[in-house]
């Protein structure tokens, strides 16, 4: 199977190193703009309603956890000889997913337990062996060609069965792996998606990843490849030198990255997708324990406006069908899509960042405010690079608003509330660009309480002068603490400085400064916070803050009272 010559691959032809930008943004449109995709973990650890991979009981060699000489699972390895799922039809998972508003499905072909659910001719562990017999992914593929949704096939490199798996060199088992591949992107026509997991936690030189891309792209020069084909893969000694160049580093980062089980930050210039379980788990698991629709409904909704895609998992039975409570939660996600689909699909995240308000995704000069909190009042934004001519909520309903150079205020009034997200589109008289980040929403004392605790003692600020035109402020805290939000007030206007600076401290207390505006209020409530994209504050660990004002024409103390609040 290997070549004998260890040179390497040409990589200047892969899509990551050669394409333009223009010809990486049309590989990448459909993912931009699909949104929403499911997942499927499915195996014969539904016999046992096991977690894929993870809950065989066996030792993981020369990997993680559980290290030590190779050992079996007698119970979960022969799941196998007892799966015979003879309710499975493919036709009628993709065209749930369909209805469900998916655009795209992931399955598993292989997961950490080393079970192929394809027709391999590389071992013997796989679903020709089963009851069963047929290969599923084929019928997959061919259920995602026949209705007309994108195929991605999910393998994993990390493999606890194969008696090869990271032992001595790893080359037997680096050229077995990717010659699985070479079947995955060969024998099934046209693949959309391929999505690795984990190598595992061993060095660069065992792998040779040049020749996996080459063989992926040989087969599917369009695919698209998320970020872990070499994840965990060291360095973990100092006899492994990483990536072999600046090129290859790039190509296995893939097209985008995908956080696991929660919903990503907020990021509209890089691509990525999460990846989160309906179920108490990956696998079957059972008949109840399933995530509310409300929830992933603002979990599809914050993964829009945040920049990124939902991969919402689901785990099916043994004998091929889903579990009733996942087809409920799949179904009114769907009906809430047939309304509100415009203002998901296509879409683009931003102009505002994302908060426990809610988020905002745009298209065209159409511009959607997805509202979590039910607010009967003004909600204040940032200013707009354009103006609005008209705002309603999807359902048709008029809602006022008024717009200035400094601020757009959007008037919601009980008769706008919807559930679980009021939805108000906004027309605009030009065009939004993708990426595009103006501000957030202007947040006002009446919901500090979100944002936690007061973390800082309720004394007026000494500032300190840095020069005739500079004031410093050190805020310390009495230990490490998860910082949400800066309360401000003060009786100056906004004439008398240039800028004001919030910088926040690292444990190592390195300061990063985290925002710099031209804006104070007299009393103004700034979020001193990552995203969860807008469903969960996060905070900011720290125990020390420091803020900086700048103005010539600086003569009082700037500020009169500064509190932090936070858990």
């Amino acid at each position: 199977m290997e070549e004998k010559s260890k040179q390497s691959i040409d990589l200047s032809k892969m899509p990551q190193i050669c394409e333009s930008e223009n010809e990486s943004d049309e590989r990448m449109q459909w993912f931009r703009d699909a949104k929403y995709g499911m997942f499927i973990h499915w195996g014969p650890c539904s016999v046992g309603q096991k977690e894929i991979g993870w809950d065989r009981d066996a030792n993981c060699p020369w990997d993680i956890h559980k290290n030590g000489p190779r050992s079996e699972d007698s119970i979960y390895d022969n799941y196998y000889k007892e799966f015979n799922p003879q309710s499975f039809n493919a036709d009628e998972w993709v065209k749930f997913a369909k209805q469900s508003g998916m655009k795209y499905i992931v399955l598993i072909t292989k997961h950490h337990d080393g079970f192929s659910m394809f027709d391999t001719k590389l071992s013997d562990y796989n679903i020709m062996a089963t009851p069963y017999a047929k290969d599923i992914v084929g019928k997959f593929v061919e259920a995602c060609h026949a209705n007309g949704i994108k195929a991605g096939l999910y393998y994993s490199t990390r493999d606890w069965y194969h008696e090869d798996y990271l032992v001595g060199n790893n080359k037997r088992y680096d050229e077995w792996y990717r010659a699985q591949i070479d079947e995955l992107l060969s024998n099934y026509g046209k693949i959309d998606m391929l999505w690795f997991d984990h190598v595992g936690g061993r060095d660069w030189g065992k792998w040779r990843f040049d020749k996996l891309f080459q063989t992926i792209y040989k087969n599917q020069p369009q695919i698209l490849v998320n970020n872990r084909a070499a994840k965990f893969c060291g360095p973990t000694s100092p006899d492994d030198l990483g990536p072999q160049s600046v090129e290859l580093e790039k190509i296995v980062a893939g097209d985008f990255y995908t956080p696991e089980g929660r919903i990503g930050s907020m990021d509209i210039e890089q691509d990525w997708e999460s990846c989160i379980h309906v179920g108490k788990g990956w696998s079957y698991r059972g008949e109840d324990g399933f995530k509310g629709a409300e929830d992933c409904i603002k979990m599809l909704v914050s993964c829009t406006t945040g920049g990124g895609n939902l991969l919402l998992n689901f785990g099916p039975r043994p004998n091929g069908t889903f579990a009733a409570g996942e087809v409920a939660v799949a179904k009114v996600v769907g009906e809430w899509l047939d309304k509100y689909g415009e203002a998901i699909y296509e879409t683009r995240g931003g102009p505002y960042a994302n908060g426990l308000w809610g988020g905002s995704c745009f298209k065209g000069n159409k511009l959607y405010l997805h509202l979590y909190k039910t607010i009967d009042d003004f909600i204040a934004f940032d200013a707009l690079p354009c103006k609005v001519l008209s705002a309603k909520t999807l359902g048709g309903t008029k809602v006022d608003y008024m717009q200035s150079v400094n601020e757009l205020k959007i008037n919601i009034t009980k008769e706008h509330l919807d559930s679980p997200i009021t939805v108000v589109e906004l027309t605009l008289d030009s065009e939004l660009t993708p990426g595009t980040l103006v501000g957030c929403t202007k947040i006002t004392e009446d919901n500090i309480s979100e944002y936690g605790e007061l973390l800082s003692e309720q004394i007026a600020p000494e500032f300190t002068s840095i020069n005739e035109e500079e004031f410093e402020l050190e805020i310390p805290l009495k230990r490490m603490r998860f910082i949400k939000a800066l309360s401000i007030e003060t009786d100056i206007d906004s004439e008398a400085y240039d800028t004001m600076q919030i910088f926040i401290a690292n444990i190592d207390k390195t300061y990063s400064k985290i925002l710099e505006t031209k804006e104070i209020k007299q009393k103004q409530i700034i979020p001193i916070t990552h995203f969860h994209a807008g469903i969960d504050v996060l905070g900011i660990r720290s125990r020390l803050m420091k803020i900086i004002i700048k103005g010539s024409s600086l003569k009082l103390l700037p500020m009169k009272l500064v509190q932090v609040y936070g858990s």
